[in-house]
């Protein structure tokens, strides 16, 4: 097979054209094209008015070594690449202790699954609940604010990636392709299949519930073990080296081997490492507001007269702005078409993130607008981030009314320094409800002095971004894990032998993409050590 790149043809291009552009590309006749096969599909619509989709096409032909031969000074035909993933060890039969997976995030299902594709027999242990009754209290706080710790949008099946837009794409260096392992298993646990050709591809929540659980049943059908309701409440270390873990319950289970993949909100498993000498630092991350527009202006923004096009969706956007203090701001696990959503762990604290449904259909669009920050912002211990956002969680809390409900405000009224008392024509989406106010103090002045020159930026970009009656919500605070718990050549902790971290708690990921290629990664790494 040969893969051609940067085939590219107008947004409303006849069927045939496709092939037209591959037979060009080759300089060959109909009959020497055997079969063809669209690998990617992207869009580039830099020229609203001339919107273009690039292809990527594996091609089957005759005289395939001929055809590489005459084109061999071309950049974008070439071989196809070998994308098989092979699984690099076996368990020995042998074998006395499983290895543990703390969490069930995209990194710890698929670490966990990749061990159970190998015959470890992995024991997944969740803090939370499995998926179906997760989202039932995770629900219980949108619709009636009430927050069960245990089981909301951070803890439970799925990780926080289960309440999140889906997005499925990454920046992450790839050269073993282990990104197309997730999204293959992702297929053939229910997902659409146009997730392996368009080149940001996403779910979305409730399509991810019935995944999570086919991917369930595939691992303990290879031998792995899903316990809920699991918190793990302590190591078992041994002269440097885990022995085991002991879970809140009670119940301890011996292991040599632990795959921690956490998420970036479990701040008593941080605490309980830290308690332990277990190396960890501080490290930096982002703190901001939710934003809402309707989608329909950042379509036209984006996509002018083609907005609506069935090829194109709901238009997202990326923007950064280096402000005058020296800070950035920028945005934030965009969800076009999608809602903000109550994202709080801990009592007396609100946080916001944004989600959106695999049709991104809904009125308004969302972005994280935020700032990012580092230890110099918050000194103290490895743990002082935590402490950090706690501070404006609660804050955001008192503000919002103490209920959960969030505090928000216009655009308009937040880059004039005055408080709002009702909302315009974007109403906001987060429940339980959002309470008009002033945001002033729901961050650093370093950082609302910085989102106020940004935003007017950002309307030189996409025009009525900084329109008035746009909503700001606070507060986002969990944009990445305040800590890293760093890890050697060996993947595991740098003076813990036999725990691996992992994903994103770890600071080793950020996203469901990356962090389950972070979870097939250290999983590889635990089987080697194994055999």
């Amino acid at each position: 097979m040969l893969r051609l790149t940067n085939i590219r043809l107008p947004l409303d291009h006849q069927a045939d054209e496709l092939h037209h552009a591959v037979l060009e590309r080759l300089g060959v006749d109909a009959e020497a094209v055997i079969k063809t096969a669209i690998i990617k599909r992207s869009v580039d619509a830099r020229r609203r008015k001339a919107i273009v989709l690039i292809y990527s096409v594996d091609v089957e032909v005759v005289a395939e070594k001929e055809i590489l031969q005459r084109l061999e000074d071309r950049t974008d035909v070439g071989p196809q690449p070998d994308t098989t993933y092979r699984l690099v060890a076996k368990a020995p039969a042998t074998l006395t202790r499983r290895p543990v997976v703390i969490g069930s995030g995209p990194c710890g299902l698929f670490a966990g699954l990749v061990l159970a594709e190998m015959g470890f027999r992995p024991q997944i242990l969740e803090r939370g609940k499995p998926v179906r009754e997760r989202t039932v209290d995770t629900f219980g706080l949108w619709r009636k604010g009430v927050l069960n710790p245990e089981s909301n949008v951070q803890f439970g099946e799925g990780g926080a990636g289960t309440f999140s837009d889906g997005k499925l794409y990454s920046q992450i260096r790839d050269p073993q392709h282990r990104g197309r392992k997730v999204l293959t298993e992702f297929v053939a646990a229910g997902a659409p299949k146009e997730i392996l050709v368009v080149n940001k591809p996403h779910i979305g929540t409730f399509r991810l519930v019935k995944i999570l659980e086919n991917m369930r049943a595939k691992i303990e059908a290879l031998g792995g073990e899903f316990h809920f309701h699991s918190r793990v409440e302590d190591l078992h270390l041994e002269s440097g080296q885990v022995r085991g873990v002991r879970l809140a319950s009670g119940e301890e289970i011996e292991t040599d081997h632990v795959v921690l993949a956490v998420g970036h909100s479990a701040r008593d498993t941080f605490q309980m490492l830290s308690d332990r000498g277990v190396y960890l630092e501080a490290k930096p991350f982002s703190i901001g507001f939710r934003l809402e527009h309707p989608q329909s202006l950042i379509d036209r923004c984006r996509f002018g007269a083609n907005a609506g096009h069935p090829l194109l969706g709901a238009a997202d956007y990326k923007l950064v702005h280096h402000a005058s203090t020296g800070r950035s701001v920028y945005s934030f696990c965009m969800c076009p078409g999608g809602t903000v959503v109550a994202s709080a762990s801990e009592v007396g604290g609100v946080v916001t993130n944004g989600m959106s449904q695999y049709s991104r259909s809904e009125r308004n669009a969302n972005s994280g607008i935020v700032v990012g920050i580092t230890p110099e912002d918050y000194p103290g211990g490895p743990l002082a981030g935590v402490d950090f956002q706690r501070i404006w969680e609660r804050q955001a809390f008192e503000l919002g009314g103490g209920n959960y409900d969030a505090p928000g405000q216009l655009l308009g009224d937040f880059l004039a320094g005055r408080p709002s008392t009702e909302f315009g024509r974007v109403q906001p989406s987060y429940t339980p409800g959002v309470r008009p106010c002033d945001l002033a103090t729901c961050l650093p002045d370093y950082a609302i002095t910085a989102i106020r020159e940004a935003l007017p930026a950002f309307d030189r970009k996409i025009k009525g971004f900084a329109m008035p009656d746009a909503l700001l919500t606070a507060v986002e605070t969990r944009t990445s894990s305040p800590v890293r718990i760093r890890r050697g050549d060996n993947l595991q902790s740098l003076n813990t032998a036999g725990l691996y971290p992992a994903g994103e708690g770890a600071g080793y990921a950020g996203g469901i993409l990356s962090a389950a290629v972070d979870g097939l990664t250290v999983g590889e790494a635990v089987a080697l050590s194994m055999v």
